[in-house]
This record gives C-alpha cells, structure tokens and sequence, in this order.
C-alpha cells in the first residue's frame, strides 16, 4: 500500500533523539507528517524547586517549526511531577493537542503514539474523536512497569492499548509483558529501536580524542544516560573501585544529567576514584557520536530497560557493549563477539566484565556489519509494515 498521499500524525511526549531519528525514517513515504510533543508547561516561578524533573524546568517559550514535509508542534499544558496530576495529565495533554488540531486545521490519516502514557491515552481519544487508525509504541517502563503500579494504572494502560489497532514493542520481554496484559497477540509486533548511521559511525579513537582534548595513552569507558537510579550508575561507580585496582591507566567518562548527580559526585568522593571519572553532564544528540568514539569500550550498567538507542549507537560505532541482562538488551547482545553481560547490581561481575572487555581484541568490522540490520531506514521498512495492515482506514 502506498502512503504517498497520505498524512500521518505522531504524538509523543518530546521530539528529540529517537522519536525524530524514526520521523525522519518515515517522512518520505507520507505527503506529510505532523508531530505533537505534549510538553509540561511550568511557570518560572515553580521551576525552581527540587521537585521537579529537570527536564520539566522550562516556561512556555518553545516555537513550533516546520522542515522538509514535517511538522512539529508542542502542545505546552500545566502538570506537576505528583500522581494527582499524573494521573489526569492524559486527558489535559488532549485538549492541548486537540486544540491545536482545530487551530491549525490538521489532516491526518494515521496515528502514531509513542508511549502508552500519556501519548498512547491521547492517540486513542484522538482515534474516537476522528476515527482513525491508531498505532502505540510501548517502549519501555510504560509498558513493563506502569501497568503493574497498581490497579488503577493497570486499568488505564489497558483500556489505552486496547483501544490502539495495533501496537509495536521494542522487545520479545516487552511482549512479554503486554501477554500479561491480556493484550491480543496478533495486535503486538515486536520491531527492535535503531541508530542513525549518518551520525552514528566509527572515526579512530586517536581522531576522538583529539577532538575532544582527551588523553590517547589510556583505556577509556563511556557511559551515557540520565542520572536516575535505574541506570545504575552506582554500581558502575562501584564497580571502577575494583577495576582500578588492577588497572590504573584507564578513565570513565559518564554522560547524562538527573537527579543523581550529586549523590554520584559524592560517590565518586568517598571511593577515591576522582582521578578515574568524569561526570561530564548532558550532552546534545548531535555531539555524542564523537564522545562514542573516543571510548574503547561502552557500558550500561541499567537496572531494566526496554530496547535502548544507545546500545544501537555503540555498536553503530563499532563500540563493544558491556551491559546487564535486562529488558532487550539479551536479545541484542547475542553473543561475546558484541559485548559482554552481567545481572543489574552485580559490582563484581561488572567489574570483572570490563577488565576481560579492554584485554579482549574486538573486531570492528565484525560489530559494524551486525550494526546495519538496526539502522532507522531498516526499522522505517518494518513500522511501514505494521502501518500496512491498517488498510480499513487509512
């Protein structure tokens, strides 16, 4: 089926790294495509506290833009970071979204969520109220966590995923999970996360690190992601007390802002290890691929997961992936020959895993070509193919 003349309308709730990375996949098969971020609007005066998510300490003064056929609008609507307004945020993200709908008088065949909440709750209001075709991405806690927070939730984000036409996961474990929700199981197709091969490649690390003004003598490890305990940085930390032991030569470089950041600088304190690591902050998508190749071997300490980018990106550098069992990333990380896995809180065998990975002699090519099958044009293809079987109504 051709989507030529056709217009798809995704919602999510912001419009960076992932969700763009796969846009931009997509665009050319749609006449054109709209996207609405649902975007926390906190005034000034509340965004001081430290109650709120990082992420959510911004006024209203984000513009709408267009490129290429694309369209992107943010839909800024009051919430706080508290289950009263968790809970109602679903319906307040719609009348936002809505309203720019009606606004700016926007045509759509198709829907694409991304999250079961609150997007995935707002595109399944939008499909009764326009009578459209809805497809969910449940990538990750959202789906193996929130539905389980209680009978509430689980209510919620079933009566949102039952109402999608289809849905897509990240993960045979997200699958899983969506099972244990009675969801159908011809409605779940599992399409893993992808890379950007335009951005995501390798440069030697020599290149890198002269870029960057980083030391070429020593062995360096990255990790990136936001600051939050369930990255398990912590163990991380804990587990280069043990590394440095043996090896003294070596740096860690962690990017990623959150709420733990101070917690982990202190961290970082007590264990002595301030000649060791770097907490270098958050860092804009576009300048990661030179930090990925400065490293000689990448980690992801996470406690769960879905199916993450960064994995992808790694090995899109041609990076080793010392990571934990959890979430997709088994079904990812298949054999030794990409990285090497440990169980989450696990500060020995994390330990251990990063010593054998930086004696181990890794072969690029070999990661690179395994690289190619997770690009977004592949993962375009196969959302395409889901978006196919919505014949009825788009």
């Amino acid at each position: 089926m051709s989507f030529q003349d056709k217009n798809l309308l995704v919602v999510a709730p912001h419009y960076m790294t992932f969700v763009k990375n796969q846009v931009d996949a997509l665009q050319r098969y749609f006449e054109k495509v709209t996207v609405i971020a649902l975007t926390p609007f906190v005034p000034k005066f509340l965004s001081k506290f430290s109650f709120m998510n990082p992420r959510w300490k911004r006024d209203a003064s984000v513009y709408d833009y267009k490129y290429d056929n694309v369209e992107v609008y943010f839909a800024k609507h009051f919430t706080l970071p508290f289950e009263h307004f968790r809970k109602k945020r679903g319906d307040v993200a719609f009348k936002a979204v809505n309203k720019i709908i009606q606004k700016e008088k926007i045509e759509f065949d198709l829907i694409h969520a991304h999250f079961t909440w609150p997007s995935g709750y707002v595109g399944a209001k939008l499909k009764k109220e326009y009578d459209k075709s809805l497809v969910i991405t449940g990538h990750g806690y959202d789906v193996y966590g929130l539905p389980f927070k209680n009978a509430g939730w689980n209510k919620k984000i079933r009566g949102v995923l039952n109402t999608a036409d289809h849905i897509i996961t990240p993960s045979k474990c997200n699958y899983n999970k969506l099972m244990q929700l009675d969801i159908p199981a011809e409605k779940v197709f599992v399409i893993s996360n992808g890379y950007d091969p335009n951005l995501f490649n390798p440069i030697t690390i020599a290149k890198a690190r002269e870029n960057l003004n980083l030391p070429k003598d020593k062995k360096i490890i990255l990790s990136i992601g936001n600051l939050e305990s369930v990255k398990g940085h912590k163990y991380l930390i804990e587990a280069m007390k043990i590394v440095t032991e043996r090896e003294k030569n070596i740096l860690c470089l962690i990017i990623g802002s959150g709420s733990r950041k101070n917690n982990l600088k202190n961290l970082i304190g007590r264990l002595d290890l301030g000649d060791y690591i770097q907490l270098l902050g958050g860092k804009s998508h576009n300048k990661i691929p030179i930090w990925m190749n400065t490293c000689d071997v990448f980690v992801l300490p996470s406690l769960s997961e879905g199916n993450p980018t960064v994995m992808f990106e790694a090995l899109g550098c041609g990076k080793p992936f010392v990571g934990t069992n959890v979430g997709g990333i088994p079904e990812i990380i298949i054999n030794t020959k990409y990285g090497i896995l440990v169980e989450p809180k696990d500060v020995d065998g994390l330990a251990k895993a990063i010593l054998r990975a930086l004696e181990v002699e890794w072969d690029m090519n070999y990661i690179l070509n395994y690289a190619k099958q997770f690009t977004w044009n592949k993962i375009a293809e196969k959302t395409l193919m889901v978006y196919q079987t919505l014949s009825k109504k788009t």
